[in-house]
């Protein structure tokens, strides 16, 4: 009988016997289960030498199985499988990397893209966005000839006033209407006035029908236009009159003349400056010269605020820089007014600082083509409200320094009307000191 273990056959001592049998070693043949003791010691014997040999096979087996096997076939192919998978994997990743670079990089080129469309968008400036640009030309040189229009205007009627050594009323009173009278004849004289009663004080009507009566009426000469030729520096353009000043200069003088110190203070000699204050032959107090002066001088104080409305309003339409002057003659062509001449005659040849507030606060959002414009890119419309917004605080500054000069006035003439009772409170608090002092007190 053979037996196979790990591919290797080993014989047993087994004679061809029927089945169920094996020879004892006397010889016989029989069954195990019949056999004698030494047939059965026999059998023991046998099967103690093949299971150290069956066990010795086994160990061999898994020795090669795992050595041999395993070590030399299995796991190389398991490693170079390994490597294989590994690499695989990452030519895979480096696919997914470059799908993913790819798209980020892609990505990031729309959103340049899109980042630059946007910008040529919002930066691309309307017409109407430009209207404002160039509507605040010069502006601030206009506001700065305002100021020193006002300035020069109010100085020269104080001087006026005070009787300066260089103005008309230098030689006092007399010499201020004399000067008034002539230039009423030459100028402002019209014989239709005072019932066709003037032909005696002005036998010949005035050369320039335009300048009647612009020595008195503000409407006219103030109110009505929006720039004046005010400026009072010689421009050498043949527009000034023979006296050195323009039309518009001389009338704004005249009419100041009559609104306000319409008959000068008195002159005043050296004599009467030196005098001294006492009580005069009726018995009435009178005030040293120098104190009267002081009065006429607080009278030209008070004045001087009220003046000073009147020269601010003046000087806003005070003739402006030329640099403006062809954008706001569009923006009013654009309205409808075609011709030249009455753009001219509306805004003035040389646009003042009014005229361009007027335009910019009140004119510029009559033309429809300002509400067609607002249906553009929103960048621009947002642009518009912040122009807007600092045209509305230019307004609203010049809205608080016409309140300050209101405030001025008002505290004057409360003032004013408070002199009459502030000296009797002086008068009765001076009574009240004297006797006091005339009592005299008990030891």
């Amino acid at each position: 009988m053979m037996l196979f273990v790990s591919g290797k056959s080993y014989a047993l001592s087994r004679s061809h016997t029927p089945a169920g049998c094996i020879t004892c070693s006397g010889g016989c043949v029989t069954s195990i289960g019949s056999c004698s003791n030494g047939c059965a010691n026999t059998s023991n014997s046998e099967k103690e030498k093949i299971i150290p040999k069956i066990e010795a096979r086994f160990t061999e087996h898994t020795k090669w199985m795992v050595d041999i096997f395993f070590a030399g076939h299995i796991l190389p192919a398991m490693m170079l499988f390994a490597e294989q998978m590994t690499a695989t994997a990452m030519s895979q990743v480096v696919t997914i990397g470059m799908m993913l670079d790819a798209k980020h990089q892609l990505e990031t080129q729309r959103l340049f893209q899109q980042l630059t469309a946007q910008a040529h968008k919002d930066y691309q400036p309307s017409e109407g966005m430009c209207t404002f640009g160039t509507g605040v030309r010069s502006l601030a040189a206009s506001e700065r000839n305002t100021d020193l229009t006002a300035a020069a205007l109010s100085n020269r009627m104080l001087q006026r006033e005070l009787l300066s050594g260089d103005n008309v009323s230098g030689g006092g009173a007399t010499t201020d209407n004399l000067s008034r009278i002539k230039q009423f004849r030459e100028v402002y004289c019209t014989l239709g006035d005072n019932a066709n009663g003037l032909h005696l004080l002005c036998p010949n009507a005035s050369p320039d029908i335009a300048r009647v009566n612009r020595d008195i009426n503000y409407t006219d000469l103030v109110e009505t236009p929006m720039t004046l030729r005010l400026d009072f520096a010689p421009t050498g353009d043949g527009d000034h009159t023979a006296r050195g000043a323009s039309p518009e200069e001389e009338d704004i003088l005249a009419l100041s003349a009559n609104l306000y110190a319409h008959e000068v203070a008195p002159k005043m000699s050296a004599a009467f400056l030196k005098s001294q204050g006492g009580t005069n032959a009726q018995g009435d107090y009178v005030a040293s010269g120098a104190s009267q002066y002081l009065d006429i001088r607080a009278i030209a104080a008070k004045r001087s605020v009220a003046r000073n409305s009147f020269a601010a309003i003046s000087a806003m339409k005070s003739q402006g820089e030329a640099g403006v002057q062809p954008y706001l003659y569009a923006l009013i062509k654009e309205m409808g007014i075609q011709d030249p001449g009455e753009i001219a005659k509306y805004l003035g040849a040389r646009p003042s600082y009014h005229a361009q507030m007027e335009v910019l606060t009140k004119k510029l959002y009559q033309n429809p083509i300002f509400y067609s414009e607002l249906v553009d890119k929103p960048a621009n419309v947002d642009r518009k409200m912040v122009a807007m917004q600092a045209i509305e605080l230019m307004q609203k500054r010049d809205t608080y320094r016409s309140l300050l000069r209101s405030e001025a006035t008002i505290s004057v003439m409360l003032e004013t009307a408070l002199i009459e009772r502030q000296a009797k409170v002086d008068n009765e608090l001076n009574e009240l000191r004297n006797k006091d002092t005339a009592t005299v007190i008990p030891e």
